[in-house]
């Protein structure tokens, strides 16, 4: 059974990385499809996330990444063969927004399934928004984001 794990990613976070390994585990193949938000601003352009995610996904041989900047998710995943899109919930608020988008996309692919991941407890609290926040004031991202993806965003963000 092959899926989609979709999302900006921009940075890729522990919580993403936990997701995406226990879908590893549960599925034949995933497919870490990085994909355009038109209401998020990114930071790292596509082949830069492509090449953090790449690099923590490595050890995973179940797992790939490709970009898809210019598609809706469920073409993604109809045209990579994919039956199901994977998506993680934090909390309630998650829940309410990622069951519409399930809903929308159930309308548009009835043929494939959304499946709900919840977070692990310990990333409950974190997002990419938040992460670039932190970043930007010099906080401590240990033990939030993949140790190479916080020197990248060290590094962007001293671009910027």
């Amino acid at each position: 059974m092959k899926v989609i794990f979709p999302g900006t990613f921009d940075p890729l976070t522990n919580g993403h990385l936990d997701l995406i390994v226990r879908s590893s585990k549960m599925f034949d193949e995933v497919i870490v499809l990085l994909a355009e938000n038109t209401s998020k601003k990114t930071l790292f352009s596509f082949e830069e996330r492509k090449l953090l995610i790449e690099d923590e996904i490595k050890a995973l041989g179940n797992v790939s990444v490709i970009s898809s900047p210019h598609e809706l998710t469920v073409d993604a995943a109809r045209r990579l063969g994919a039956c199901g899109i994977v998506r993680g919930v934090r909390n309630a608020v998650d829940f309410e927004y990622e069951k519409s988008i399930a809903s929308m996309n159930r309308h548009l692919a009835p043929e494939i399934e959304t499946i709900l991941l919840t977070t692990d407890e310990k990333y409950g609290f974190v997002s990419s928004s938040m992460i670039k926040e932190v970043a930007g004031f010099g906080g401590d991202l240990c033990g939030l984001v993949p140790e190479k993806t916080a020197l990248a965003l060290k590094n962007k963000l001293k671009e910027v």
